[in-house]
C-alpha cells in the first residue's frame, strides 16, 4: 500500500443544495448544543446549511474520539439510509448553526425523483469514503507531526479555488490530539513550532495558510 503524497480536499460542492420540492425543516442550533446523541434513533439525513459541527464517538470505556468536523454543504446522519436504527456517533454544534432536516422516507423518495440531486448526494457518499480510505492510511504510516498538519489542512479545506489561507471554526487542542491520534501536549508542541514557522496564525481564530502542506509533503 502506497501512501498519498497530498490530502485531499472535503466535499466542496460549488452550489448550495435546491431544496425545492423537498419536505424539510431547518433547525438553529447554539454553539456546544447536541444535535443528536450516539444511540438515539436514526431516523432523518442532516445537511449542514451554516455552521460548523463535529461527529465524536464514545467508547464503552467512556472514551471519547473525533471522528469528523464538518462545515457547510455536508451531509451528516446518512447511516439511516443503510439501515442504522440507532446514530452510531454524537453529533455537536461547533458554532451556531442551520441544520437541513430531511426524514429518512422523504429523502428516499427524493433520491429517486430527482438525478441531479442523487448525483450530488453520490459524490457525496464516494468522498467520505476515500477520505477515510487516506485517513487509515494517514493513521498507519504519518509521524503525528504529519497527521496534524494534513488534519488542520483538510480543515481549512485546502485546494478550494483561490484561497491561500482560511481560519478555521473554534477547534481545541484537546479536540485536535483526538482527531490526529496523539497527546494534547504533542499537539501544542508542533502548533507551537508551525506558527513559529508561519504555516499557522492565532488571531482571534486559528488560521490555517497552504504553506503548512509542506509539513505534508517532507519525506
Amino acid at each position: 500500500m502506497s501512501k498519498s503524497k497530498t490530502p485531499r480536499t472535503a466535499l466542496t460542492p460549488a452550489e448550495p443544495v435546491d431544496w425545492t420540492g423537498t419536505r424539510t425543516h431547518r433547525v438553529e442550533y447554539l454553539p456546544a448544543a447536541t444535535i443528536f446523541a450516539q444511540g438515539d434513533p436514526a431516523a432523518s439525513v442532516m445537511y449542514v446549511e451554516k455552521g460548523a459541527i463535529r461527529l465524536s464517538v464514545l467508547s464503552h470505556a467512556g472514551k471519547e474520539a473525533v471522528v469528523a468536523v464538518l462545515d457547510v454543504a455536508h451531509f451528516f446522519g446518512e447511516g439511516c439510509l443503510a439501515g442504522q436504527s440507532q446514530r452510531m456517533a454524537t453529533a455537536t454544534a461547533m458554532t451556531a448553526c442551520t441544520i437541513v432536516v430531511v426524514e429518512k422516507q422523504e429523502m428516499v423518495r427524493q433520491l429517486h425523483v430527482k438525478p441531479a440531486f442523487a448525483d450530488r448526494f453520490l459524490t457525496h457518499m464516494l468522498t467520505r469514503n476515500i477520505r477515510i480510505e487516506e485517513d487509515l492510511v494517514d493513521q498507519l504510516f504519518n509521524s503525528s507531526e504529519k497527521r496534524l498538519a494534513r488534519t488542520l489542512s483538510l480543515l481549512a479545506r485546502y485546494g478550494e479555488p483561490d484561497v491561500s489561507h482560511r481560519t478555521l471554526p473554534r477547534v481545541s487542542q484537546e479536540m485536535l490530539a483526538e482527531m490526529v491520534g496523539t497527546t494534547r501536549s504533542r499537539v501544542n508542541f508542533f502548533m507551537n513550532k508551525f506558527r513559529k514557522l508561519g504555516f499557522i496564525e492565532y488571531n482571534g481564530g486559528l488560521k490555517v495558510h497552504n504553506s503548512l502542506l509542506s509539513v505534508v509533503l517532507r519525506d
